[in-house]
């Protein structure tokens, strides 16, 4: 009896219905005995790869009695062979109603906004909700992918209505944010205009405030200068009283100039006479 175990497979040898041991790829050729009794040898091969199924066309109804219909591929490969040969009848048929029951789970619990906002995440409930009972009878599931979801017509119809509605929302929200926008750079330039005018004007101002300043100050140091002048005059006067009859004298001579005539009075002190009189 000769037995081929192909490449990424592996066999697993039965003598009389009882498992023997693990072949690797090869060929194996078995003799029968010239005597005694003969031995009933089977080799069950077991492919290594990495395979997917197929859940076609389940369908489920949400929790909010809307009725889908989903497709899911799973992907997967067997990592012990023994296990997935000894401890179920059928790896993919058990595989296939893992993914099944957890995806009617998952649908029958949530509602269809809640489905229609991230449909990865049936694909992630399937794939968590496989792959511990999977391991114990030697199969790894890789991951799960939501191929098809398909919901009834006349809901299809308003769904189509609804994206429109909101594509048309959107626009009117992006025009709104420009119109927005607009405007906003326009009170920032009308602001930055107004500031600058009125730093301008401060300035302008604050220049006639220091020429007013300075032009107080420089009649201040005249009025001191002048001040000061008529207090040295008065010292002056105060100790040489001479000096008061020389400008009484200088200031006869100034009136005489001017035209006027001076009288001496009883007093001896002369006294200006004007035309009037």
């Amino acid at each position: 009896m000769e037995h081929v175990v192909p490449q990424s497979h592996v066999g697993l040898l039965y003598e009389d219905g009882v498992f023997i041991r693990r072949l690797d790829p090869g060929r194996y050729h078995y003799k029968a005995p010239f005597f005694g009794r003969s031995i009933l040898r089977r080799v069950d091969v077991v492919d290594l790869r990495e395979r997917s199924l197929t859940l076609k066309g389940q369908e489920i109804l949400t929790k909010d009695k809307v009725a889908v219909r989903v497709s899911v591929l799973v992907y997967f490969r067997v990592t012990d062979p023994e296990a997935a040969l000894h401890n179920v009848a059928s790896y993919e048929d058990r595989i296939y109603e893992d993914a099944q029951l957890a995806a009617r789970r998952f649908l029958a619990g949530r509602e269809l906004d809640a489905i229609l906002s991230d449909r990865n995440e049936i694909s992630d409930a399937v794939r968590e909700a496989v792959r511990e009972p999977a391991q114990r009878y030697g199969v790894e599931i890789l991951r799960a992918d939501v191929k098809d979801l398909v919901f009834p017509g006349n809901l299809r119809a308003i769904m189509n209505q609804v994206l429109e509605t909101e594509r048309r929302a959107e626009a009117k929200l992006i025009d709104a944010r420009k119109d927005i926008e607009t405007r906003e750079l326009r009170a920032r330039a009308a602001e930055a205009e107004t500031k600058a005018q009125l730093e301008s004007e401060r300035e302008q101002l604050a220049l006639k405030l220091d020429a007013q300043r300075a032009k107080q100050a420089a009649k201040l140091e005249q009025l001191k200068a002048e001040l000061a002048a008529q207090v040295e005059v008065a010292k002056a006067i105060a100790s040489n009283p001479e000096l008061l009859r020389l400008k009484e004298l200088e200031a006869l001579e100034a009136m005489a100039a001017s035209g006027g005539r001076f009288v001496l009075g009883t007093d001896g002190v002369p006294r200006l006479v004007t035309h009037e009189a």
